[in-house]
C-alpha cells in the first residue's frame, strides 16, 4: 500500500500581523489507480492509496459489472507495475489492480472500456451521457421498510467525523460511512475523491456480506451528486445523508428509486429531499 499522507514545506503569509513563516505541512496523497479486468485496462481513477481492493469491488458493483462478491475470482496488485526506487531497485507502485472475473461473468464490452475514465473531483467525467449511469440495480430500495429517527440522523455526521483520522492531519479528504438505522457505525473510509470513499464503503459491504445494505444509512461528508445516489442504490442502501447539499439530479434519482435522501445534516437541523416516510420525529 502507498502512503496516505506526505510532508511538504509550506510558506504561510499572514496579512493581519503581517508575517511570513515556513513550516512542514501534511498533505493528502493523490495517485492514479489503474483497474484491469481479466488483464484488460478498464479505467483509471485518482485516489488516496488504501483499501484499494474494496474500492475496485465497490466501483464494479456501482457500474453494474458485478452483483456479488462471488462474481470476482481474484483481485490483486500487478507485480509488473514497478518504478525505479531510491534504492536503485524496482519497487511496486501498488497503483495497478487486475480483477479476474469468475467463470460465467461477462467481461466489460470494448465500448464500456473506452467510456470509463474518472478523476478525483468528478466521477461522472467521460460518460457518453447521464443516461448511461441509470444502471438497473439488483435490489429494490423502495421496498425497504426501515425507519430512522431524525435525532439519530442528526448525530451521524459527528460520528463519521470522529473516524476521519487522516482528515485531522490534512484537511483534504472526503469521508463516507455506513451506519445501521439505530446509528451503529459499520465502516468508515476516507479518500481524496468522494466517489472513491463511497466505493470503498460499498466494497467493504460487498466483501462482508452487507449487500444489499437493507436498513442502513450511507453518510457522506460533503455534497451529494447523482453518482453517489446511484452507487447507494446499486448496493441496496435505502438512505443517504450528507453534510452539504444534493444536486437536483440526485434528488430526482432518489425519488425515482424510492430512496431517502437527506442534506445539510448539521447540528439539530436536517433537510429531507426524498423518502421522508422513513424519517420519524418522535
Amino acid at each position: 500500500m502507498g502512503r496516505v499522507t506526505v510532508r511538504r514545506k509550506v510558506t504561510t503569509i499572514d496579512l493581519a500581523r503581517p508575517s511570513t513563516s515556513t513550516r512542514p505541512d501534511t498533505l493528502t496523497v493523490e495517485e492514479p489507480l489503474e483497474l484491469r479486468v481479466n488483464g484488460t485496462p478498464l479505467t483509471v481513477t485518482m485516489r488516496t492509496p488504501g483499501h484499494d481492493i474494496e474500492l475496485v469491488h465497490g466501483f464494479l458493483m456501482a457500474e453494474g459489472l458485478i452483483r456479488s462478491a462471488d462474481d470476482i475470482a481474484l483481485a490483486r496488485y500487478c507485480e509488473g507495475a514497478v518504478v525505479s526506487g531510491e534504492s536503485g531497485f524496482d519497487e511496486n507502485t501498488y497503483n495497478v489492480i487486475d480483477v479476474t472475473l469468475a467463470p460465467g461473468v461477462a467481461a466489460p464490452s470494448a465500448s464500456a472500456t473506452r467510456a470509463f475514465f474518472t478523476n478525483s473531483s468528478c466521477g461522472v467525467c467521460g460518460k457518453a451521457s447521464i443516461e448511461q449511469l441509470r444502471a438497473q440495480s439488483a435490489f429494490d430500495v423502495r421496498s425497504d421498510t426501515a425507519e430512522i429517527a431524525a435525532k439519530v440522523v442528526a448525530d451521524l455526521p459527528d460520528a463519521l467525523r470522529a473516524e476521519q483520522r487522516s482528515f485531522d492531519k490534512t484537511g483534504g479528504l472526503h469521508a463516507a460511512g455506513l451506519f445501521t438505522a439505530d446509528g451503529q457505525l459499520l465502516v468508515a473510509r476516507e479518500d481524496v475523491g468522494r466517489h472513491n470513499a463511497v466505493d470503498k464503503v460499498v466494497g467493504w459491504a460487498l466483501q462482508n456480506g452487507r449487500v444489499p445494505g437493507s436498513g442502513c444509512v450511507l453518510v457522506v461528508s460533503g455534497r451529494v451528486s447523482f453518482e453517489l445516489v446511484q452507487k447507494a442504490i446499486m448496493a441496496g442502501i435505502p438512505a443517504l445523508a450528507a453534510v452539504s447539499a444534493p444536486s437536483s439530479l440526485a434528488v430526482e434519482c432518489a425519488e425515482d428509486a424510492g430512496m431517502t435522501l437527506l442534506g445539510f445534516v448539521r447540528g439539530a437541523r436536517l433537510n429531507v429531499y426524498a423518502g421522508g416516510h422513513r424519517i420519524t420525529t418522535t
